[in-house]
């Protein structure tokens, strides 16, 4: 009879283990593009901001990217490596125009956007991103032609800092290393329960 109670009990513990394995693995997050800076043609201090916007955020499905900016003044087109390469901006894959414009994740592989008004892609308001592939790495890194500055823009709060989304690793097998060794506390918690109950 102990031994089938030990059973059960294993069962509850194990069974609760994998709910919160699978809880963990479906967080997503909704970037707001260009930070407090929002979407529109970057500045003379910051003429870069999309390019090392999207190097500083690790995007997966199930993630969505928000853009804010004045309606009456801005857009988002997503349009094909070609069209961002040459600032093409006939014939969009997709066309946002409210202002407060979100576009969800579901693909993996290169997105591309810029600004719907002539003129902005030239003055780099345009943004290539790569969605992570299920084991952890991108399928191309964004082409670029500086490396990330040394040091990143800090913004002051009046209410404290601002909570930063999970940041790329350098490598897939960095990334796929901590993802497995933080379900390390999980186990251990769990074996220990099952351990106490057993007694």
């Amino acid at each position: 009879m102990a031994i089938l109670e030990s059973f059960l009990r294993f069962r509850f513990l194990l069974q609760h283990v994998v709910i919160l394995l699978q809880i963990h693995s479906v967080i997503c997050y909704q970037y707001k593009v260009g930070d407090l800076d929002s979407w529109g043609l970057p500045t003379s201090e910051n003429p870069k901001i999309y390019m090392y916007w999207s190097k500083y955020h690790s995007l997966k499905i199930g993630d969505s990217l928000m853009f804010l900016y004045p309606p009456s003044q801005d857009s988002v087109i997503q349009v094909t490596k070609e069209s961002y390469n040459s600032c093409n901006l006939k014939d969009p894959i997709l066309s946002m125009k409210d202002g407060n414009s979100v576009f969800n994740i579901t693909t993996y592989g290169d997105l591309f956007f810029t600004s719907g008004v002539a003129g902005h892609c030239e003055k780099n308001q345009k943004l290539h991103i790569s969605v992570l592939s299920g084991n952890g790495s991108s399928a191309s890194a964004p082409s670029s032609d500086g490396a990330l500055p040394e040091i990143s823009p800090s913004y002051p709060t009046v209410f404290g800092g601002i909570p930063a989304a999970p940041m790329a690793n350098s490598s897939s097998s960095s990334s796929s290393l901590s993802t497995k060794l933080s379900f390390f506390p999980v186990l251990v918690a769990a074996f220990a329960g099952l351990l106490i109950l057993s007694q």
